[in-house]
């Protein structure tokens, strides 16, 4: 393991969808590090390019149309978008691992859930079938699902909606890889079962010292995961700091006006603040600064000029020609 704990460091990384309509700028020259027993939580709205990044990492984009262009992703040091698609298969699973949003379209209705979970740790590990098995049954055990022995003849339409994303955290972690990434794992259940989830994921990193990279478009559940915090729109990093340090003082405008819409019991009963407008096409991005027609602080500069992430306090950095002045104008 390198230096100060980081795990996976992405360096400019840069992935393009070319269609016939147009190339479309999906993750633009994105930068950020994992840290072993931390989270990193990947923030935005949808459309912003949050899970195109995890597919990146996981060299997952479908090809055609799409493209790593540039960039690198170190896994301790050793640069998985240059390895041959047989060696990233090893890497797959065993160093590091996805949960993904839906997991009745991730798991296969015509298998059972043993069958899916013993082929996932027999791929990467030469045990017999009977090994395997014993180790699906801890699994299940370990993320809470009862009778889990009985379990493993279930086909996945036979489990309610947490016990399918359980099954799914299992399988992730059955090889117990470095670094897992969640995209949007909690989206699909109920506020208790959610609960429960990010509660699991919570226990299981501390356990196993996972890195985490938790993608999500809910700053809430940023709140309870997430020790650091990088915020994504129009396929770039905007910001980026530790989770308390984002939440006492975000410096970017579109930042701000994703806190303004999380729900409170204060605001119960009022209308929830929005923000104006869209995400833009990936395929037509405005100029200058990308969230300019949306920005209520933006001025001339921001239509003719795109910033760059930089750093305006002690590890706190922004992508706003008006960073300085976003705290005073915006309150």
């Amino acid at each position: 393991m390198s230096e100060n704990g980081k795990v996976l460091d992405v360096k400019g990384l840069t992935t393009r969808f070319f269609t016939s309509e147009g190339v479309a700028h999906a993750v633009d020259d994105v930068t950020f590090t994992l840290r072993r027993g931390r989270t990193l939580g990947l923030v935005g709205e949808s459309g912003c390019g949050k899970t195109v990044t995890a597919l990146s990492i996981m060299r997952l984009v479908p090809e055609p149309p799409g493209r790593i262009v540039a960039g690198k992703v170190l896994l301790d040091g050793t640069d998985l978008t240059a390895l041959s698609e047989e060696k990233m298969r090893s890497v797959r699973g065993r160093e590091i691992a996805m949960i993904f949003q839906e997991p009745m379209t991730s798991l296969n209705p015509v298998f059972t859930v043993g069958n899916q979970l013993i082929e996932a740790i027999r791929i990467h590990e030469d045990v017999p079938k009977s090994g395997a098995s014993r180790r699906a049954v801890e699994m299940l055990e370990k993320v809470g699902i009862p009778d889990p022995a009985e379990r493993l003849s279930n086909y996945p339409h036979q489990l309610s909606g947490g016990q399918q994303q359980r099954v799914m955290i299992a399988m992730a972690l059955s090889l117990n890889p470095r670094v897992l990434i969640a995209d949007e794992p909690t989206t699909a259940l109920d506020v208790t079962i959610q609960a429960q989830t990010l509660k699991l994921l919570g226990d299981l990193q501390r356990e196993f010292s996972m890195a985490i990279l938790f993608i999500t478009h809910d700053m809430a559940v940023i709140a309870q995961t997430a020790d650091d915090v990088a915020v994504m729109y129009a396929g770039r990093i905007v910001e980026t700091a530790d989770v308390h340090t984002l939440f006492r003082k975000p410096l970017h405008p579109y930042t701000r006006l994703l806190f303004r819409s999380i729900p409170t019991e204060r605001g119960r009963g009022e209308r929830l603040d929005t923000i104006r407008g869209v995400v833009p096409s990936l395929m037509d991005l405005p100029s200058g600064c990308h969230f300019h027609p949306r920005c209520p602080l933006a001025v001339q500069r921001c239509v003719e000029e795109d910033p760059r992430l930089r750093e305006i306090e002690t590890a706190h950095f922004a992508a706003c020609h008006r960073a300085e002045e976003v705290e005073e104008l915006m309150t």
